[in-house]
């Protein structure tokens, strides 16, 4: 995990404990007056202000040679998990299309703390149908399908900030986007052989067109990445878990 998203959630954890000694004072952790309670509050308020808005470095992210090379060659921000898979490439494939959210551990709680709604809020990825794929959602409300090697790879992106945010519907119209300000999201799933069984790549990459959108989006991504590599790593799992049981 990158250096300033363990400051940021260091810096938002002393908020928390701070805004508990304010409301009730823990003699045990010898922060019983509630002067400290504030100071700790400012400081960690402080410490995730300065980490959301550290200057960004552009990772680099390991991997085979994919389609998401092509489309996304030059990123500012980017995650990658993996998890091997003991089934056949044919089922580990429709898993991929057919898991809905409610196989996938948590994801219902982390995007709710991601984006608090109520039972009215329209259907989306962030609100999906219990009774939909979770990709097919994601395609239909936001997302576009940017390019597809059956069996193999499948890569979706939509516009996450910073610019006009008008929906795209085709992957030409996606590429053709030219405003400024924009931060461009682009996730896959890449499927290799690997001794015998499959290897599931996921791999997001974000990149930002100007370095106003890049300050703006660091602090957004800075604040929601452990979530966002949890929902990843469990995505990976239900696919997994769905795949193998047709074994």
């Amino acid at each position: 995990m990158q250096f300033e998203v363990l400051l940021l959630d260091a810096g938002l954890a002393a908020a928390g404990v701070g805004i508990v000694v304010l409301l009730r004072p823990l003699p045990r952790l010898r922060l019983a007056p509630r002067r400290r309670g504030a100071l700790l509050v400012a400081a960690g308020l402080a410490t995730a202000g300065v980490a959301a808005y550290l200057p960004v470095r552009a990772p680099r992210l390991e991997g085979p040679a994919m389609a998401l090379d092509s489309i996304v060659p030059v990123y500012q921000f980017g995650e990658a998990h993996e998890i091997v898979v003991h089934a056949s490439r044919e089922a580990v494939w429709r898993a991929v299309h057919e898991v809905r959210a409610e196989e996938i551990r948590l994801f219902r709680t982390l995007t709710w703390l991601r984006s608090p709604h109520t039972g009215g809020a329209p259907p989306g990825i962030l609100n999906p149908p219990a009774s939909r794929p979770i990709l097919e959602t994601a395609l239909q409300s936001g997302f576009v399908k940017l390019a597809e090697d059956p069996g193999r790879e499948i890569v979706f992106g939509s516009i996450v900030c910073c610019g006009p945010r008008s929906r795209v519907k085709s992957a030409e119209e996606y590429r053709a986007l030219d405003a400024p300000d924009l931060a461009r999201a682009v996730m896959n799933f890449h499927l290799a052989e690997e001794g015998g069984a499959l290897r599931l790549r996921t791999q997001t990459r974000v990149h930002t067109s100007s370095p106003l959108a890049g300050r703006r989006f660091a602090a957004y991504w800075r604040l929601i990445y452990p979530g966002s590599a949890l929902i990843r790593r469990m995505w990976l799992d239900a696919i997994r878990r769905r795949a193998e049981k047709e074994r």
